[in-house]
This record gives C-alpha cells, sequence and structure tokens, in this order.
C-alpha cells in the first residue's frame, strides 16, 4: 500500500511503502528539481530515500533533505513513535540524507546514531547538542530482534570518504545510499520499467560513481561475500528489484572498463589519529573537482602488499603524517617510498595529533626520489578551523591540476589546428570575479562574459568545473564582477593567474574595497558590478551562470574595456 501525503507547495511528496517484512521506505519524491548542487543537471527531478526496520527494536536509515522537514517529520510521527527509534543509522552525512538528523534527534533522544568514524566526526560539528553514538565498520553487527540483524559495510569515496552500507540479513536489503541510485522522480517505487531509467541510471553514474570505480569495485566485492541480495535500497530514485541482476551488473563492466583507464591519487594516513579524518577528508574534496580518483588507505590497518599496490600505479600520494609511535603505520610508509616513482608527484600534511611524525624527513626522502611536491607540506599549529579546511582543499585543487596537466596537453594536441585557430578568433572582455562567503575569499579571471537580459538587467559567465572558486558560486550566492581596464590590467592579471600557495591571502598587495553583499571590489578596477547567481546549466566542462546585477559602478568614463584575443580556441 501507498500513502502519499500533500505539501502546500506542490511538486514535493512523501510516499511510503512497505518494501520487505517490518520495512518501510519513506522517499522524498523532489519532482521539479533541475540541478543536484552545483554537480549535474537533472531531466527528471530526484528523490531522497529514507528506511524504518522494526524489529524488537527500530531503527531509521537515513533522513532527508531540509526542504522535507515538515512533510518528512510528520510522516515518520505518523509511522512511528520517534521516542521508540533505538538507532539511526547515518549512510554517509551529505545533507541531502543527514539534513533532518539533529530534528530527528530531538524527538528520539535515546537513539544511538551508528556510523563510520569520520561520519560521526562531521555530525558532532552539525548536531548542537550531544547524542548517543557508535562506531560500525565493515563486518559489525547489530541485532534488533525479530530476526533482522543489520551488517555493516564500509564503502569511502561512494562518493563520500564516510559511506557506508548497510545489509538486513533477514529481509536480504541492502542499503546503499549514493550507489546504485539515480536522480529519476517517479510514483513507482521499484524498477519496474529498465526502459525509462536507464539513460538516468548511466548518467548518475558517470557523474558520481566512475571517478571513483576502483573503490566501487571493492565494495562490489564485499557485497559478494553478503550472500544472497534480494533489493538495493538506494539513496535516490526507484529501488532495485525487478532489475537488480542487469543494473548491477552494468556497475561492474562500467567500473572494469573505468577503472582501467582512471587518474588515481593515492591518500596515506592513519584513521581516527588526531584530525586526519577530517583533512583529508578536505584534501580529497579538492582532488575530486579535477575529475580524478582518490582512493583512501588506513596505514595502521592496511596490508602492505595493498599499500605498495595503490602506490605503485597512482600518479599522486598524499601523505597524512602517522603517530611516531606506530611501528605497523612507519613500515607502511617504508613500503610506499619501495615503489615511488619519479613521475609520480606528492603532497605532505600533519594530522595534529600530538605525536605526529616530523614532516621534513619523509619530504627529503621523496625528494631524493626525484619526486615533486605538488604544494608546500600543510604545517598546522592550532587547532583546525575552517580556513584549515580551506586550505586543504585548496592543496588538493592544486594537486588535482598538476596530475592532470600531462593528460590535458594530449587532449588539446589532438585537436584540428584550423579548428582551433578559427574558434580563438572570438573575442571578449577582461574581468575578474571577485567572492566572499563567510571567511573565505576567492577571485578568477573571467573571459567568457556576455550580457543575458535587459529586463532584469543579467549575463551570464562561463566558469570551469576545476575552478575552486565554484563553491562561492552557487545559486544564490552573490559576487562583484570587476571590469579591467585596457593598457591598465597587466599587473592584476599577473597577480591573480599566480598559483597562490594553499590559504595564501589572495588580495595580499591588492587595493580593495568592500561591496554591499560582502565581496571585494578592486579599486583600480575600470567598473564594478555587484551580482547574484540565479541559476546555472552545465555545458560539458564548464558551467553556465546567469546572473542578475543589483548595483555597480564606472569610476573611469572615458576608458574602454580591456579585450582578450587569443590564438586558439581550445585552452585560456
Amino acid at each position: 500500500m501507498v500513502a502519499l501525503a500533500e505539501n502546500v507547495q506542490p511538486r514535493l511528496t512523501i510516499q511510503t511503502v512497505e518494501i520487505a517484512p517490518n520495512t518501510t521506505a519513506i522517499r522524498s519524491l523532489d519532482w521539479d528539481r533541475d540541478r543536484f548542487d552545483i554537480e549535474f543537471g537533472l531531466q527528471n527531478g530526484t528523490t531522497y530515500n529514507s528506511y524504518l526496520i522494526r524489529g524488537e527494536q527500530t531503527v531509521l536509515i537515513d533522513t532527508s533533505h531540509q526542504k522535507f522537514r515538515q512533510l518528512y517529520l510528520e510522516t515518520l510521527t505518523e509511522l512511528v513513535d520517534p521516542k521508540t527509534i533505538d538507532y539511526i543509522i547515518v549512510s554517509h552525512t551529505e545533507p541531502d540524507h543527514s539534513g533532518l538528523i539533529e530534528d530527528v534527534l530531538q524527538l528520539a533522544p535515546r537513539a544511538t546514531v551508528l556510523a563510520s568514524k569520520v561520519a560521526l566526526q562531521f555530525l558532532e560539528g552539525l548536531v548542537h547538542n550531544p547524542f548517543s553514538k557508535r562506531i560500525v565498520k565493515s563486518g559489525d553487527r547489530v541485532n534488533i530482534g525479530k530476526g533482522h540483524e543489520i551488517e555493516f559495510v564500509s564503502a569511502p569515496n561512494l562518493h563520500w570518504p564516510d559511506t557506508i552500507f548497510s545489509f538486513d540479513r533477514q529481509t536480504k536489503v541492502l542499503y546503499t545510499c549514493d550507489a546504485f541510485g539515480m536522480h529519476f522522480c517517479d510514483s513507482r517505487t521499484f524498477d519496474e520499467d529498465l526502459e525509462a531509467i536507464e539513460a538516468d541510471f548511466r548518467f548518475y553514474y558517470d557523474c558520481l560513481m566512475g571517478p571513483n570505480a576502483r573503490s566501487l569495485l571493492n565494495a562490489m566485492k564485499r557485497m559478494g561475500e553478503l550472500g544472497e541480495i534480494k533489493i538495493i535500497a538506494n539513496g535516490h530514485g526507484p529501488l532495485l528489484y525487478h532489475h537488480l541482476d542487469v543494473l548491477t551488473e552494468y556497475y561492474q563492466n562500467w567500473s572494469h572498463r573505468e577503472a582501467k583507464t582512471e587518474t588515481t591519487v593515492g591518500l596515506f594516513y592513519v584513521s581516527g589519529y588526531g584530525y586526519s579524518d577530517l583533512l583529508a577528508h578536505a584534501i580529497g574534496d579538492g582532488i575530486q573537482k579535477s575529475g580524478i580518483a582518490v582512493e583512501i588507505i588506513d596505514l595502521k590497518t592496511a596490508e602492505l602488499q595493498e599499500i605498495q599496490e595503490l602506490a605503485g600505479r597512482a600518479s599522486g600520494l598524499i601523505i597524512g603524517m602517522p603517530p611516531t609511535s606506530s611501528i605497523v603505520a612507519q613500515a607502511g610508509i617504508s613500503s610506499l617510498l619501495s615503489v615511488a616513482k619519479n613521475k609520480q608527484v606528492v603532497g605532505l600534511f600533519e594530522c595534529y595529533g600530538g605525536d605526529d611524525e616530523p614532516i621534513d624527513t619523509l619530504r627529503r626522502k621523496f625528494i631524493d626520489l626525484g619526486i615533486k611536491e605538488a604544494f608546500p607540506a600543510i604545517r598546522i599549529k592550532e587547532t583546525p578551523n575552517d580556513r584549515t579546511y580551506q586550505t586543504c582543499t585548496d592543496a588538493g585543487d592544486i594537486f588535482g591540476k598538476l596530475v592532470m596537466r600531462e593528460r590535458n596537453i594530449k587532449q588539446i594536441k589532438s585537436l584540428d589546428v584550423n579548428m582551433e585557430k578559427a574558434l580563438g578568433r572570438i573575442s571578449s572582455g577582461l574581468y575578474i570575479v571577485t567572492a566572499t562567503k563567510g571567511n573565505i575569499n576567492g577571485a578568477m579571471i573571467a573571459s567568457w562574459v556576455a550580457q543575458a537580459s535587459f529586463q532584469p538587467l543579467g549575463f551570464t559567465i562561463a566558469v570551469a568545473k576545476t575552478r575552486a572558486i565554484d563553491n562561492l558560486l552557487q545559486v544564490g550566492d552573490r559576487f562583484v564582477l570587476n571590469v579591467l581596464e585596457e593598457g591598465n590590467y597587466q599587473h592584476l592579471k599577473k597577480h591573480f593567474l599566480k598559483r597562490l600557495l594553499p590559504g595564501t591571502d589572495k588580495f595580499a598587495g591588492i587595493k580593495t574595497q568592500t561591496a554591499q553583499n560582502g565581496s571585494p571590489i578592486l579599486t583600480e578596477a575600470l567598473a564594478y558590478m555587484e551580482c547574484q547567481v540565479v541559476s546555472n546549466i552545465e555545458c560539458s566542462d564548464h558551467w553556465i551562470l546567469y546572473c542578475t546585477v543589483t548595483d555597480g559602478k564606472v569610476s573611469k568614463p572615458d576608458s574602454l574595456t580591456a579585450v582578450r584575443h587569443r590564438k586558439v580556441g581550445n585552452y585560456y
């Protein structure tokens, strides 16, 4: 039986359906969503799937998006008295699945949160009151009675580093959150119509899962050890039942092909030591902006052969300094060094655990092997804060771009010379985008800018997906577009083209004023406009942002805008 709860806003609904004995799916149907954050455009909306299992104890698996707060909490309360919920499993901490955790905990104060260690660390920053919690990892089990025994499977990097799967041995239902999902909103709970969902299933894989194909293959290997799986209860879209074998085979085949060609970075650290998990996550976020897979290995628990296998094939190595007291981790570092190659690049960071192995000794060993350092070692002198994590993300972005440079050069050389020269004849102005969000500042040089509307005054701007500033240019964000002056822009251009060290103030030495929207105005700019991102469209390797202008001023009315003329059209 299916129940639909209507929202006062059309096109947001809740569906509840019994998918197995004592097991209810709570599906938040977001019919009209046309973009998933800033990652990719959606053609058929999406869903956020949550699950309730009732044995002698009650388990809730994931919650929903904040936009469904009232609908979801009302539905949950109709299904069960929240005070009787014993466990809340957090598959991973991405806001579309964990956005209502704090609200649910207020209604279910006795519930224990079950999640990976790094997930619980994130939740401690999100939930403002103390809560009961327990770390779970592969092989751990929780028996909730009536035959329902939940076994956990670690599945890092799918597509967040804190992901876990949950398997109910009674019903043979595997709860996979983002893996095996799709952005496809439909009132049918299961994958009845294979033809209707195939394209969205593949598109979702390509965007979210493909970049970490090896991690996915590792997770699927662990899935195979669970025995028969009757249903895959995912976090987005229809659940897999009717065509489960076909769709999981697709994942296997696609992942084997991707794994042969993917560019991979190996991230080695000691999980749970100091702030290693959070710092590694931030660096990994920056790396993945370049479309590079990040595989994570715990130096304290991994086999030496596993460490050497990843270190030998990875294009780059990131190492979080282990404690000096860990003999096992030290052996892992030694085995890693034995297979490292001079074609690789390396990045090192402290974990702020109080007993970190000194960076300089290890750094010298890599330099002696002829291995290039992608960014200066991250040395942390105080408790990590938002700025520290942004420094790590910036370092990961620099690392990713360096690793990808050779591949990009090959792609550029493959284009037809006449075609690229013709495209390069499209001229454009020169601008600098500046933005502030919280205590994070960003800036980038832009040339692909064009007016797009009169009422309201608006324009479009193309932003490469690899630009770190895209985190400050999401829908609703405000920024300043600074117009550069012909004959008086070279020093500004040179400054903002420089590859600055992670954590460096991007505006050091540059005269600025603060706009009404809080972003920096370049004092030497010919003109400036205060703007807001209204919408965005995915365009291959760029986002096209449509922005409206809320204020502006010309400081030099008689001057001209700087114009950029390129010789070729396949790079900036």
